[in-house]
Parts: structure tokens; C-alpha cells; sequence
């Protein structure tokens, strides 16, 4: 029997971590920092930490790029947080605030927000701009997990 492996990085310390696919739902610990691979909520990234995450992680990455001033933002955050929970450990949920981290905004020509892009492989996926609710939100990062 062949055991296939995934890249994980860790949310603490953003070691990249290679977990037997198996094994992705015992609840793994970072090799580096000891911290679980797995928090049950979003990743909050910047400049120095994105790279990381989109590039070296062969589960789907799901980033809201947001802003505190953004009313539909705030009002999504909960559901988002909420679906991190449920989602992990297909996917890991990451968010991006826009105003502290301009140049990944203009990266990615984010022109409103709250936009999610999921990547994969260092890959834009896919993207959709404005609040979703619990379902729908659900529903759409189902399709790449």
C-alpha cells in the first residue's frame, strides 16, 4: 500500500509540514513550533506569510481579502470563522486585510471586497466577490476540496 503524504503549513510558526493524506483529520502537530496544524479558525496572513501558504500547501487555500471599515466584510467574518471550523482539515481558510496589506491587494487585483480566491498548488482557482452566507460559502469551497 502506498501512503501519499500533503504538504500542511503550520498557522503558528508557517513551517511547511509533510502529514501522511490519512492522518490530516487526527489532529497533526507542527514538527517545528508543536502547535496543531489544525485551529479550527482562519489564518490571518501578510506579506511575509502568503507566499508560504499559497505556494507550499497542497490543500486548497481559501483567502478573504478584507477590510475593517467593509460593513459586508464584518458581517461575513463570523460565517467564515465558522466554516473554518467545519472545513479543516480539507481546506484552510485564511484572511488578508486589505489595508494593512496593500501590495497582495493590488497583487491580485482585488477591486472589492470582501473577494475570496481559492488556491491550490500556487494557483488561483477561482474567485467571488461579496458576502456569502453559511451555505453558500460552504457550497462554493466544496467545489475544490
Amino acid at each position: 500500500m502506498v501512503m501519499t503524504s500533503k504538504h500542511v503549513v503550520c498557522p503558528h510558526c508557517h513551517s511547511v509540514n509533510r502529514v501522511p493524506e490519512e492522518r490530516l483529520g487526527d489532529g497533526p502537530k507542527c514538527g517545528a513550533c508543536k502547535s496543531a496544524l489544525f485551529a479550527g479558525r482562519p489564518v490571518v496572513l501578510d506579506h511575509g506569510s502568503f507566499a508560504t501558504h499559497v505556494e507550499r500547501s497542497d490543500i486548497p487555500l481559501v483567502v478573504d481579502f478584507w477590510a475593517p471599515w467593509c460593513g459586508p466584510c464584518r458581517m461575513m467574518a463570523p460565517v467564515f470563522e465558522q466554516a473554518a471550523a467545519r472545513i479543516e482539515p480539507r481546506a484552510r481558510l485564511a484572511k488578508v486585510n486589505t489595508e494593512e496589506q496593500q501590495q497582495l491587494a493590488a497583487r491580485y487585483g482585488i477591486r472589492s471586497i470582501p473577494t475570496l480566491i481559492v488556491f491550490r498548488g500556487g494557483r488561483e482557482l477561482d474567485r467571488v466577490s461579496g458576502a456569502l452566507d453559511a451555505r453558500s460559502l460552504e457550497s462554493w469551497i466544496g467545489r475544490w476540496t
